[in-house]
């Protein structure tokens, strides 16, 4: 979308509101959902379709405010300060790390690879965050292989989702 106009603006800021809602309630829906992983805390991660169509259709700083307003609302809103820290974490490293990509390799990584890579780096930085709570480094050579293994599937589920949403969004010229 382009900012010519109040009207634009308007629209943009709406189009980022909406996508922060979807984030909270994505966030909300994984929640409560009981999802059998081998290891404490691993999620399908639902709220990065909304971060990766935020890096693919809003600039860098919108595309952060989205991330990090929804990380802010979801915590206040349904969370406790050790879930803030843990989504923050996560949510930060991977959101740089999937903007990066996208824009240094937009035309030689799929959207679904830049999910599956963003999904890594969520739980590597959630992984941060615990050893660092626990004191220990060995939290992260224990369960950082087995999370990364968990990042390929719902990785890859995030970024076919993503890609459904993104693709609708531009045929009703949801555009930057």
């Amino acid at each position: 979308m382009r900012t010519n106009n109040t009207s634009d603006r308007t629209r943009k800021m709406v189009f980022i509101s909406v996508l922060v809602a979807q984030g909270i309630i994505l966030s909300f829906i994984e929640r409560m959902l009981p999802v059998p992983f081998i290891a404490p805390g691993a999620k399908l991660g639902l709220a990065n379709i909304v971060s990766l169509t935020a890096i693919y259709m809003l600039t860098f700083k919108e595309a952060a405010a989205v991330v990090l307003l929804r990380i802010i609302i979801t915590a206040v809103t349904f969370g406790s300060l050790s879930s803030f820290l843990y989504s923050l974490s996560g949510g930060v490293l991977s959101f740089l790390v999937m903007f990066f990509i996208t824009r240094v390799f937009r035309n030689d990584i799929s959207l679904m690879g830049v999910s599956i890579v963003g999904a890594v780096a969520h739980n590597l930085g959630q992984l941060l965050v615990a050893a660092f709570v626990v004191n220990t480094f060995l939290l992260i050579t224990t369960y950082l292989p087995i999370l990364m293994i968990a990042a390929i599937p719902t990785g890859l589920f995030v970024g076919v989702v993503a890609r459904f949403l993104i693709n609708y969004l531009e045929r009703i010229n949801m555009k930057r």
